[in-house]
């Protein structure tokens, strides 16, 4: 079984609600958060899957076709390998916010698909976001989960931004490893 670490887009990776963008419609939009390319590819080194899992309800709201989604990610993934970063696969669900499906966060079937697909330990790998919905998704997958902010009760640790995470991951699967062998 292999290990992974699961990452929303929006707020953990890019920016969103800030001066410069409000939200990502096309691939001009998209920046980075400071230090996000670093942390991935460190991740990278210690990870056999890093994958992006995002709700982007844009899509069936009608904010943005379904093929502008699919270019975003593609543009995402092709800046961060220019810093050696790699996401091996990306989870989208472009269902609108209330439809009910199970793909959506607070839901885990992206994670559990990925997972499946991918042979992933879920107990081994962390799921990282900025809302009670991607803490609760990776809960309810069996992942330890971290949020990026100020503070959230039912994560099992909180920084301020991937950067300061990653190092914590990386050492807390560490420690698992230890002492599972």
């Amino acid at each position: 079984m292999k290990r992974a670490v699961f990452l929303d887009r929006d707020g953990v990776i890019n920016e969103v609600l800030t001066k410069r963008v409000k939200f990502v419609n096309k691939p001009s939009d998209l920046y980075f958060l400071p230090g996000v390319p670093e942390a991935i590819k460190k991740l990278n080194d210690h990870f056999e899957y890093v994958f992006v899992v995002t709700n982007q309800g844009g899509v069936g709201l009608g904010y943005m076709k379904e093929r502008q989604l699919v270019k975003i990610h593609d543009y995402m993934i092709s800046q961060l390998e220019k810093f050696g970063a790699i996401v091996h696969d990306v989870a989208y669900c472009a269902h609108k916010p209330k439809a009910g499906c199970e793909c959506r966060k607070p839901g885990s079937k992206m994670i559990l698909d990925l997972a499946k697909k991918y042979n992933i330990e879920l107990q081994q790998s962390y799921m990282v976001g900025d809302t009670d919905t991607d803490i609760m998704a990776g809960k309810k997958a069996g992942t330890k989960t971290v949020f990026l902010g100020h503070s959230d009760p039912l994560a099992d640790r909180v920084f301020p931004d991937l950067r300061s995470a990653s190092d914590w991951i990386i050492e807390d699967s560490t420690e698992q490893e230890k002492n599972h062998l």
